[in-house]
């Protein structure tokens, strides 16, 4: 089992990608293995023939115990002592859709495969040609493959991102029989109702004009300049910027901002954009589009998931209007960002007249933990990420 991440003890294996027999690349995903702060795919140290699988799907263990073994000495097209039939061997690549390489890794079959790309088409950088996590997202922003929109409501501007979708069958519809929930499903339960047995969670919820995100926002989503907006409210009004542990609250300087990320019916994870107050709200929207990307491939570190001082959850991207979210534990606070909708608004001119217009608006929803904070503080923060955000300007 490998340290992953100075905090991390243990692991559960939740899935092996190879078997006894089977062939295994050098940095090939073996294993897929699930810790108290992320699920993450492990690649293969050593090219070989998997001789042995020590531990089973579903036991947790102690860093450092053995997981499995693989026979460096044996080829690719050499068959295995108990195996008739050799394995698959090199030419059979080309079937994949990358010519004489190496077969590619699950996580860039699955990446391709969302976003309907032959890999034959995408250049590998990697050993042999082989195409690479790194060498597909690169194709992938050059624009060669751009998935569908569609507007979450008719009177939205708002375009849904593409769905993560289920990586391996264990994870489709259940046939009706029941069926056990994941190791994420479980941690991510406990986790919440930790949360909501220790903190008193109250809400607070202000609408906000998006009118001037609207026009200021080009091809980004509303994400980045809403998590630009509520860092500039994080600086006057520090309070929030804090973690509560016991009877200890820390008021944080760095702004570690946490963004909820979908998995899907895999469950959701936190990864963390480390020094948010630094970027600007491209950089912003870079690091949350790197940070997702890699958080559904799983290929987030532990430390890349903790250690947030501040939380920003975004359901209105499938069409949510009201939540309540639960917060993360030990922050004092997470903003819910709901969907941006037109709809018609009483709005006053410059000489104190009112009228009727169509606007695009959003709730903005929090949950505070009254133990740190009061409803005068939580709305003071509301009404400043709604000021920052009305009357945003580059």
């Amino acid at each position: 089992m490998p340290q992953m991440g100075v905090s991390v003890a243990e692991g559960t294996i939740t899935a092996w990608r190879k078997r006894p027999g089977d062939w295994v690349e050098r940095d090939e995903v073996i294993v897929e293995i699930s810790t108290d702060k992320v699920e993450t795919e492990v690649p293969s140290p050593a090219a070989g023939r998997v001789a042995e699988l020590v531990v089973e799907e579903g036991a947790t263990v102690d860093v450092g115990t053995l997981l499995a073994t693989i026979d460096t000495g044996s080829k690719p097209g050499q068959p295995h002592a108990d195996e008739s039939d050799p394995p698959p061997p090199a030419e059979e690549a080309e079937a994949n859709g990358n010519g004489k390489a190496p077969p590619v890794s699950p996580v860039v079959r699955r990446i391709a495969d969302e976003h309907s790309v032959e890999l034959s088409a995408v250049s590998g950088t990697g050993r042999r040609g082989r195409v690479t996590k790194k060498d597909l997202l690169a194709f992938l922003e050059q624009g060669a493959a751009k998935p569908a929109e569609r507007p979450l409501h008719i009177e939205s501007p708002y375009k849904e991102e593409p769905a993560p979708q289920p990586s391996t069958p264990a994870e489709a519809a259940p046939t009706g029989e029941g069926e056990r929930l994941s190791v994420m499903r479980r941690q991510i339960g406990e986790h919440m109702v930790r949360s909501l047995h220790e903190a008193a969670h109250c809400t607070t919820i202000v609408e906000a004009d998006m009118t001037a995100i609207e026009a200021a926002r080009g091809r980004l989503s509303y994400l980045p300049l809403v998590a630009r907006a509520t860092i500039a409210a994080l600086r006057e009004h520090p309070r929030l910027n804090a973690t509560l542990e016991g009877d200890r609250l820390t008021v944080h300087d760095e702004v570690h901002l946490g963004i909820a990320v979908s998995l899907g019916e895999e469950g959701l994870i936190v990864p963390v954009v480390r020094n948010a107050h630094e970027l600007s709200h491209e950089g912003l929207g870079a690091r949350i589009k790197d940070l997702a990307a890699r958080a559904r491939s799983k290929q987030l570190s532990p430390d890349e998931v903790g250690g947030a001082t501040f939380t920003i959850t975004n359901p209105g991207r499938y069409g949510a209007l009201l939540a309540t979210p639960i917060i993360n534990q030990p922050q004092v606070a997470i903003l819910d960002l709901e969907a941006v909708v037109k709809r018609p608004v009483v709005v006053t001119d410059g000489q104190g007249g009112d009228s009727i217009a169509i606007r695009p608006m959003t709730y903005f929803c929090m949950s505070w933990d009254h133990r740190a904070l009061d409803g005068v503080g939580a709305a003071e923060f509301l009404g400043s990420v709604k000021r920052h955000v009305e009357g945003w300007s580059d």
